[in-house]
């Protein structure tokens, strides 16, 4: 697992009309499973797939559970959570690239405390 940089996720979304968007949702969903050691969650594919079969319904479920796995990361690793998992259902509802940036920042903290590097 690598960071990723956020404005680049989201130019790269914009200026690729999306396609670059399903790659940043598989990359994400993935780490996040890797990151609260969750063995049995769909991976980044199968999740996108169910998104796409439900028109987005499977992908607001989504967000709640990418709340919940990334307070569960934080909380394996003595990070006091946030419960986050509200807001980010809230933002897949309203504006889904502002949940996903706010996911992958915390995906990039979680990352850079692995790495032993400090936060930011």
């Amino acid at each position: 697992m690598q960071q990723k940089s956020l404005p680049l996720c989201i130019v790269l979304s914009i200026v690729t009309c999306g396609i670059y968007g399903i790659y940043w949702f598989i990359c994400m969903t993935n780490d996040s499973n890797q990151l609260s050691n969750q063995t049995n969650a769909p991976s980044g594919g199968i999740a996108f797939l169910l998104t796409l079969v439900t028109c987005n319904i499977y992908g607001i479920y989504w967000a709640y559970k990418m709340g919940e796995k990334l307070d569960q990361a934080k909380t394996q690793r003595g990070i006091p959570s946030s419960n986050s998992n509200v807001l980010y259902l809230v933002l897949e509802l309203l504006m889904p690239i502002v949940g996903w940036a706010l996911m992958q920042n915390e995906i990039n903290r979680l990352i850079a405390t692995d790495n032993g590097q400090p936060q930011q």
